[in-house]
């Protein structure tokens, strides 16, 4: 009877803080889902608030900034939460954060994308990406709209959302020109990146195999497993990225970010690399977490460094 009425008190927290915060879903593919999914959502309850395992309708949740601090910064995110390409912690590492980034006078989206562990095989290495790059495109369609600088549109990524932050980072484009689809014909390169204890390699024996299996299977071809580690996949136009991690992660080791880090390093591409000695991993803001708490308030002076905030 107790671990009921604490699931009844957590759902109502979470329902409470959700229509006070949230602003508006947008629906990625109006025109209809390639890879059409018929699972029926599925949303399970932690201390942290909700955790989707299914998603048959991929969004972006949209949070418009109400305090313009100097001036509209312009500076808009995408976030995507962690889940180990099984899951999503959508309000620990994707609302709370959206809120955060609102407080520095930033816009926020948070990406609800379709989860590779649930999807059929002939879509499963496909589909977060395909959702990922049509959020960009979305965004950067609507910057006018949505008082956003079209050059001021960067990923932030939890874990496994850090590899798909990463995939986005260095698989992108600058528009389809030949879809029959306007959207497509946006680009969708982030132009910088935010990579919290992220998943990048695919490879061992440093790569998470959860997320592995979940995302290209248990025993994938040697080409995918090239073709999504993205420190491999590093190029010249890879967007200027920060790296947060903790030496002590035992779930995703540091040298995902480390290896990434080095990868920037060699094209040049401006790069900023934070690994503290203890924290863990899956801390979302790190708020009580020791030294590591101090990630956040990092993150808003590099971007500030970057011009993508005045202050």
């Amino acid at each position: 009877m107790k671990k009921i009425k604490n699931q009844a008190i957590i759902f109502l927290l979470v329902l409470s803080a959700n229509i006070n915060g949230q602003s508006s879903k947008i629906d990625l593919y109006p025109e209809g889902i390639d890879c059409l999914n018929v699972l029926k959502p599925k949303i399970d309850y932690d201390e942290s608030g909700r955790i989707f395992r299914k998603v048959a309708n991929p969004q972006i949740w949209y949070y418009p900034t109400q305090k313009l601090k100097n001036g509209n910064n312009k500076t808009a995110v995408l976030i995507i939460p962690g889940g180990g390409y099984e899951a999503l912690w959508i309000d620990k590492e994707g609302v709370d954060v959206a809120k955060w980034f609102n407080g520095l006078g930033i816009s926020a989206f948070v990406l609800k994308h379709r989860i590779p562990y649930w999807e059929g095989k002939e879509c499963r290495s496909e589909v977060a990406l395909s959702d990922a790059q049509r959020a960009i495109r979305i965004i950067r369609k609507n910057a006018k709209k949505w008082g956003i600088d079209p050059e001021k549109i960067g990923v932030l990524g939890f874990s496994a959302g850090g590899h798909l932050a990463s995939t986005l980072s260095t698989h992108h484009d600058q528009g389809l020109k030949k879809s029959n689809l306007e959207i497509e014909k946006t680009g969708c390169r982030p132009d910088f990146s935010i990579l919290i204890y992220p998943v990048v390699t695919m490879k061992s024996p440093y790569v998470h195999l959860g997320s592995r299996k979940s995302l290209i299977g248990e025993m994938p071809s040697s080409e995918m497993v090239e073709y999504f580690s993205n420190e491999l996949q590093v190029k010249a136009d890879t967007p200027p990225t920060i790296l947060i991690h903790s030496d002590d992660d035992s779930v995703v080791l540091v040298e995902n970010s480390v290896n990434y880090y080095l990868a920037l390093r060699k094209f040049k591409i401006p790069a900023a690399l934070h690994i503290w000695e203890d924290g863990g991993h899956g801390y979302g803001l790190a708020k009580n977490e020791g030294s590591v708490k101090d990630w956040p308030d990092i993150c808003h002076k590099w971007m500030i460094q970057r011009k993508l905030l005045k202050h």
